[in-house]
């Protein structure tokens, strides 16, 4: 028996993305909110809000955290964890490579 391997899944274009705005793909079933930073890194975490379902992508950020739009609750864009309550998104690894973005989905 193997052990079931990560996906990783081309997902856009760096350029699609513009800086510190987010924007929702679907990676192999799941959604995923995607940030472009300042120095071109890209940040992956889960697109719906776990409080109420709002739509992560469409909220505020900066370097840090993202505010989900519908009630202010905010998420570090690095580990996924609430910074003003007891909610958690999931965190996926984005790396760019060659001008594309890349997500790993663990198996």
């Amino acid at each position: 028996m193997t052990q079931a391997q990560a996906v990783e899944v081309v997902v856009c274009a760096l350029d699609d993305l513009a800086v510190e705005e987010g924007r929702t793909y679907v990676v192999a079933d799941e959604q995923v909110a995607l940030f472009r930073m300042r120095d071109d890194t890209v940040r992956a975490v889960g697109a719906v809000c776990p409080h109420r379902g709002g739509p992560i992508a469409d909220g505020q950020c900066d370097e840090r955290v993202v505010w989900c739009p519908l009630h202010a609750f905010g998420f570090e864009l690095a580990t996924g964890a609430c910074v003003n309550g007891d909610f958690t998104l999931p965190r996926w690894e984005a790396d760019v490579r060659d001008g594309r973005v890349v997500v790993t989905i663990p198996a």
